[in-house]
C-alpha cells in the first residue's frame, strides 16, 4: 500500500467515523464558530478548559471530509493537553500545511500532509486549527 493510500484512508476513516462529534454543555465551555466562505464549511469547537488543560473538545458543523477529518484529527489531539501544547500542535499544523515536517504526536495529522498539493484546500483543513487559536486566545483574555 502506497503513503497516499494510507493516508487517504485516515482521512476517510476520520470523516465517515469522527472523533469528539456532538456538543458540550454551553455554559462550560468556550464556543467558536467559523466559517470558510470559498467552500461553505462550517465549524463550531467547543472547549472546557480547566486549570489551563483542555479537559473535553467538540466540534460540530458541515463540510468536506478534509475541513472536518482536520476537525476530527485536532480534538483528538488535543483532549487532555495544556493550552500551550494545543498552540504548540497547532503551530506545527501550519507549518505542515506550509510543505515542512514537523513531528506530531498524534500521528494520523500527518495524513493531511497532501492536501499541500491542493492549496485551494489549505483553507479547509486549517478551518478547525484556526478556531482552536481563537479559543485559546479568548481563555487568555480571560486570565
Amino acid at each position: 500500500m502506497q503513503l497516499d493510500d494510507l493516508y487517504r484512508r485516515v482521512i476517510m476513516d476520520h470523516y465517515k467515523n469522527p472523533r469528539n462529534r456532538g456538543q458540550l454543555d454551553p455554559e462550560a465551555v468556550v464556543t467558536i464558530n467559523l466559517n470558510n466562505p470559498t467552500c461553505g464549511d462550517k465549524i463550531s469547537l467547543q472547549m472546557q478548559i480547566e486549570d489551563n488543560v483542555v479537559r473535553n473538545v467538540k466540534y460540530f458543523g458541515e463540510g468536506c471530509s478534509i475541513s472536518l477529518s482536520s476537525a476530527s484529527m485536532m480534538t483528538d489531539a488535543i483532549k487532555g493537553r495544556t493550552l500551550q501544547e494545543a498552540l504548540k500542535t497547532a503551530e506545527n499544523f501550519s507549518s505542515l500545511m506550509k510543505g515542512e515536517h514537523p513531528v506530531f504526536e498524534y500521528e494520523e495529522i500527518e495524513a493531511l500532509s497532501g492536501v499541500t498539493k491542493f492549496p485551494a484546500r489549505i483553507k479547509c483543513a486549517t478551518l478547525a486549527w484556526n478556531a482552536l487559536r481563537k479559543g485559546v486566545e479568548q481563555m487568555q483574555k480571560k486570565g
